[in-house]
């Protein structure tokens, strides 16, 4: 059965879902925007956005027991597609901190019309695949089965 993230430092998400989910080895991080913890948007710029939209997919996969390094899945959606020049450049000086052995996770970029709020400018989604020692901590104990008697 799938469990919910949710991270302690998240408010409730904006309508009926779930900041992220564990589904057995993975981890499915749903779209983060460039709002942080206080519902406030940093900047009215891609790169400040993008910044704190992967912080915020940092969160929620910290909050399943991995680190950014056990991504295996981005997708980015962008409202403007001169904006690309201005994700890639906060991509290149956040990136070396998250993945400091230079390999990094696919991504698919898309440009839409337009997010769920129009002054948000960038959202990503992720997946990861959870280390086994993430799996030992939540694992849930189950009890033990009763023997049958004959």
């Amino acid at each position: 059965m799938p469990e919910p993230i949710v991270p302690q430092k998240f408010g409730p998400p904006m309508g009926m879902y779930s900041h992220g989910m564990i589904a057995g080895d993975l981890v499915i991080v749903a779209g983060q925007v460039g709002l942080g913890a206080d519902g406030r948007v940093p900047g009215d710029d891609v790169g400040s956005q993008t910044k704190q939209a992967l912080d915020n997919v940092r969160t929620v996969v910290e909050a399943a027991g991995c680190t950014m390094r056990d991504l295996v899945r981005l997708q980015t959606f962008l409202t403007r597609a001169e904006d690309i020049p201005g994700f890639m450049k906060a991509r290149q000086e956040v990136f070396p901190a998250y993945f400091p052995d230079r390999i990094y996770p696919p991504n698919t970029l898309l440009v839409v019309d337009r997010l769920v709020r129009p002054e948000l400018l960038v959202e990503i989604e992720a997946m990861a695949v959870r280390p086994r020692k993430a799996k030992a901590k939540t694992a849930r104990k189950r009890p033990p089965a009763r023997r049958r008697r004959r």
